[in-house]
């Protein structure tokens, strides 16, 4: 039998609103909290998240708030669904209100722009809370919310939190493994989006199968190399929230980072794109901390860097398929 708890989700975009969802229907008390009451009394009123997970319906006993102190008063289970680009602002305004024995989980696949650092470090840091634990792998809101059969992985050094967490979230639809290798768990989450555009750019320009997957066999090489330079355990991005992350991430339509990348393959600027997106597509931030973390240690990554390139620097993608093309030839 199921031991109630609440469950209190920071952050009311499509990826919290589903997990906050999951773990409704596993029988826990659960609270999600939004930074715009507007919005938070809008979405009570409709029983529907609109911008952010049309269609799905949010049962009355959910509780939507965008009171700070209401939302972690006697939490038991915290789960940190913030975009990487507002997350140490969000996290900071917490600090203090998080219960001492509360677990933690952050869901948010990204990496700080300005330290590159990985978002269970920025919350442990911030709110000086340990163990946080993360939560990655093929998982689209969209499908989460409406029972897709979905598996994720759950990192935490500590066990025993991972163990409470995987007992929390899972369900007959939603399976959750276990791992102790966190930093192996974020950097697949964090790094795949940027090859996902690299994808997207790919599909714009007119190419076929052929490319895509050399692109993803590529870019999972340059996603290992990272991640071990960084202490990640190579494994770990043969599993949910490597290999696994990475194939739903650049095939699917879904994919907000490949949507980017087609969209400049079809010749639209970055910029303009992102000037009338709702949602995150953390690729873009991601490819320049990815881009720095392989130009400090001295790795070869070079479809991250016609990435970086092409949205950073406007860099033609004929001109960035070129230089991949063109570079030496060698053993794989």
């Amino acid at each position: 039998m199921t031991t109630k708890k609440k469950v209190t989700v920071i952050g009311d975009g499509g990826w919290g609103t589903a997990l906050g969802l999951i773990a409704f229907e596993n029988g826990h008390d659960v609270t999600i909290w939004g930074p715009f009451s507007d919005y938070i009394e809008k979405t009570k009123a409709c029983h529907e998240n609109k911008s952010f997970l049309k269609g799905v319906i949010i049962p009355d006993d959910v509780n939507m708030t965008a009171d700070r102190s209401e939302a972690l008063k006697n939490a038991d289970a915290i789960i940190l669904a913030v975009p990487t680009k507002y997350y140490s602002n969000v996290i900071s305004s917490i600090k203090g209100l998080i219960p001492t024995n509360a677990n933690v989980v952050s869901v948010a696949k990204g990496l700080d722009r300005d330290t590159h650092q990985r978002m269970s470090t920025i919350a442990e840091t911030l709110l000086d809370h340990k163990p946080i634990a993360a939560l990655s792998g093929p998982s689209h809101a969209e499908e989460v919310a409406r029972g897709v059969p979905t598996a994720v992985t759950i990192a935490c050094e500590n066990k025993e939190c991972s163990k409470n967490l995987q007992q929390l979230l899972s369900n007959s639809h939603f399976r959750v493994y276990t791992t102790q290798d966190i930093i192996g768990v974020e950097l697949g989450g964090a790094l795949k989006n940027v090859i996902a555009i690299a994808v997207g750019i790919s599909d714009g320009l007119g190419f076929g199968d052929n490319t895509r997957a050399a692109l993803i066999t590529r870019g999972l090489v340059e996603i290992k190399r990272i991640g071990m330079a960084l202490g990640a355990n190579e494994t770990t991005f043969s599993g949910l929230s490597g290999l696994g992350d990475l194939i739903v991430t650049c095939t699917s339509k879904l994919s907000r980072n490949r949507g980017v990348g087609e969209r400049i393959g079809r010749g639209e600027k970055a910029a303009d794109i992102l000037s009338n997106m709702q949602q995150a597509a953390e690729g873009v931030w991601n490819c320049a901390s990815a881009q720095s973390v392989a130009e400090k240690h001295h790795l070869e990554a070079p479809i991250t860097n016609e990435v970086y390139a092409i949205i950073h620097e406007n860099k033609n993608p004929l001109d960035a398929l070129k230089s991949l093309l063109s570079r030496d030839v060698k053993p794989e």
